[in-house]
């Protein structure tokens, strides 16, 4: 066989060689259910009685622990997120409880002992405000220049029992108020479970694992309070005071499946001194401005520094009901995200926007480079090495063969 023609079969080799080097999306798998309004037995309430009232359970079991994430909109659209060490754990709900004034610990995991840790997130305001200077910039715009904030507590939400899909796995929230801008728009939080790891078909192409969800955060035909708005989407955590909660930028050098984006966003739970993650928010920093998600839609998205909050703001009566009233021992921050362009349009071009989102346990899903990136990469460094090691080679035998043809003199 001529060295010239083990070049393809080199580089292939090198392809697998520098495959393995690259870590892959991991295998693990939960059996994941949707479980709406648990316990609560609606067939007995009259027509229309509390029909805001939303509770949608993802129960996600793996091979000896159990997720439980707990979505409603008993004030603000809030999450809680419950991680056990059994396979076998249950939620509880006592509605009578929840739906009235005391509704301290009116939910609940048993075994009570098998929860080894528990977060929340509250969606909890949306800021509009009006950029003069078009700099799409939180942080730079005036107290003076913001609009009546819209607080997500005071929205009455639709009946999530009728967006909900089993076997897809996903469930829609969508929300109004009575105020003007909101006569013919909604916001709305869809939400997506999963069994394994994925990545999302559409933009921003989001590669989720079975110890995610993702949420989907849609403002849709609500007409802005003035024609150089942008928008900004406050969220509030909460953590165990030997928690903390870290905001970090995470860069890349490939593109491939969000074009143009370069930047993650992850927002972590840490133990005090301690470097393993608890859990996390994931994102990439792109939001659009049309449902079809094209690359000419995206806007860029900004996340704003970790805020201390106090406790006593908290608008999400979820969190008072697993937690209880007594939240000295509990951490509250709160991060904004706004979305826009400098120089850009504003959202009234389109009056659509919408930014995607993950919320696991555990570590953040590492992105990783596809087999064509990995192809092209191993041929596009390894083709001038492979080179020159056969022309060295073929150099050698020649030389070789040279000296094999001299005879010596007796």
């Amino acid at each position: 066989m001529e060295l010239v023609t083990l070049l393809p079969l080199c580089l292939f080799n090198l392809v697998l060689t520098v495959e393995g080097f690259v870590s892959r999306p991991d295998s693990y798998t939960r059996k994941v259910s949707l479980e709406y309004n648990p316990g609560r037995n609606n067939t007995k309430e009259a027509p229309g009685l509390d029909s805001h009232v939303n509770l949608l359970h993802i129960r996600a079991v793996g091979h000896n622990d159990t997720l439980h994430y707990l979505w409603s909109t008993l004030g603000a659209p809030t999450v809680i997120l419950i991680h056990t060490n059994t396979d076998s754990s249950q939620l509880h709900v006592n509605w009578e409880k929840l739906l009235s004034g005391n509704f301290s610990h009116a939910i609940w995991i048993e075994p009570v002992g098998a929860v080894l840790y528990s977060t929340v997130v509250i969606f909890s305001k949306i800021y509009e405000y009006y950029d003069a200077r078009n700099m799409a910039d939180l942080s730079k715009t005036p107290p003076s220049d913001f609009y009546p904030t819209y607080d997500l507590a005071d929205f009455v939400w639709d009946n999530i029992n009728e967006t909900l899909n089993y076997q897809m796995l996903t469930g829609e929230l969508r929300g109004r108020n009575a105020s003007q801008p909101f006569q013919n728009g909604s916001v709305s939080f869809k939400i997506s479970a999963f069994k394994m790891t994925q990545r999302d078909p559409i933009l921003p192409h989001l590669l989720h694992n079975a110890n995610t969800t993702k949420l989907e955060f849609v403002i849709d035909g609500i007409l802005p309070q003035g024609n150089c708005s942008h928008f900004a989407l406050e969220m509030v955590l909460l953590e165990k005071k030997e928690f903390d909660r870290k905001l970090e930028t995470i860069r890349t050098i490939d593109d491939e499946y969000t074009p143009s984006i370069f930047q993650m966003a992850e927002l972590v739970a840490v133990p005090r001194n301690r470097s393993d993650i608890l859990s996390f928010l994931q994102w990439k920093m792109v939001a659009y401005k049309s449902p079809l998600a094209l690359r000419e839609h995206s806007l860029p998205c900004r996340q704003y520094p970790i805020q201390r909050e106090n406790g006593t703001t908290l608008t999400s009566r979820m969190v008072h009901a697993f937690f209880g009233d007594g939240l000295e021992d509990y951490n509250v921050f709160a991060v904004n995200v706004s979305f826009g362009l400098a120089d850009g349009v504003f959202y009234n071009s389109t009056r659509y926007l919408t930014w995607s989102v993950l919320i696991g346990y555990g570590d953040p899903v590492k992105d990783t480079f596809s087999i064509l990136v990995i192809s092209i990469m191993a041929i596009g460094l390894g083709t001038p090495l492979l080179l020159l090691l056969i022309g060295g080679i073929v150099v050698c035998y020649k030389r070789r063969n040279k000296f094999s043809d001299y005879e010596p003199i007796n």
